[in-house]
């Protein structure tokens, strides 16, 4: 039997998120910096094993090994596309919330593509690859290579990979699992619609910041689109960000995706360790993790 073959999903985060507008067809277009911290799941895989998943961690029960987890559909749906596709069976251990609006699920399918890729000998510019990871949600195709870039349409419009500044962050997550399906209606716009006010992150043909200090000032001119109605549908939300704004150092704080992970920068590592560690204290029923982005 082979050896197993591991790999990390890092939680997806981002620094900005504007939503251009509805489609005809309901989805939302999208115009987001992605970037990708030091936390994350891990995942193997190992070869010849009967298929199937098994779960560990700290949030492994907020998941099932059912068909439609997102590690099995990603590997069911690349066996669709590559005849005679090599495989085996999965274990995750599940270190990021649940349903918290940093990708941790399409960050754990986009795993499975990888090691299916590696254990194949498959590129990770393989059309099958690519078309799989699509069909896993609007986070595949940005988690796929897990690099950071400029991610458009509805997920399936990707710049190229962006070399940024290293950001100390500090993740806080509530407790409290938020679908983005409801935060998006809470948003209000109609099929069609564009959304008044709302540009892009970046101009795309601009250079990327290449200090921190530059990248965040450019990050607080941006914004997350999504914050407003996510505290509507979560007003912990609120809470989590006033705690996050409030800690000694804070530089900018934000809310990830449709939420309710919210993040916060500072200067150096020794700044994050010490807020989190203070709202730790504060808050021990929170998540809060520090980490660095980018």
């Amino acid at each position: 039997m082979s050896p197993p073959l591991a790999t990390r999903a890092p939680a997806k985060v981002n620094l900005s998120l504007r939503v251009l507008g509805r489609r005809a067809d309901g989805y939302h277009e999208l115009d987001s910096l992605v970037a990708f911290a030091g936390v994350g799941d891990e995942l193997a895989l190992t070869p010849g094993e009967p298929g199937g998943l098994q779960i560990s961690g700290p949030f492994a029960a907020g998941l099932s090994d059912a068909p439609d987890n997102l590690v099995l559909k990603a590997e069911r749906v690349l066996r669709e596309q590559v005849a005679g596709l090599r495989s085996g069976r999965f274990h995750l251990v599940k270190r990021l919330p649940v349903a918290s609006g940093i990708g941790g699920g399409s960050a754990d399918a986009a795993a499975a593509l990888r090691l299916l890729a590696r254990l194949n000998g498959l590129p990770l510019s393989h059309p099958a690859l690519l078309a799989a990871a699509g069909r896993i949600g609007a986070d595949g195709p940005v988690c796929l290579e897990a690099r950071a870039r400029i991610m458009a349409g509805i997920g399936e419009r990707l710049g190229p990979p962006l070399r940024l500044p290293r950001l100390f962050a500090l993740l806080l997550n509530p407790g409290v699992a938020v679908e983005t399906a409801p935060v998006f209606r809470a948003l209000g716009l109609k099929a069609g619609q564009a959304h008044a006010g709302s540009a892009g992150a970046f101009a795309h043909d601009e250079p990327t910041p290449t200090t921190a200090a530059s990248l965040i000032a450019a990050l607080a001119a941006a914004g997350n689109d999504l914050e407003t109605p996510a505290r509507m549908v979560a007003p912990v939300i609120g809470e989590a960000l006033s705690a996050l704004s409030a800690l000694p150092g804070c530089r900018l704080a934000r809310m990830s995706g449709s939420g309710a992970t919210c993040f916060a920068l500072f200067d150096d590592c020794r700044a994050s360790a010490a807020a989190g560690k203070l709202l730790a204290k504060q808050r021990p029923d929170w998540w809060v993790k520090p980490t660095v982005i980018g």
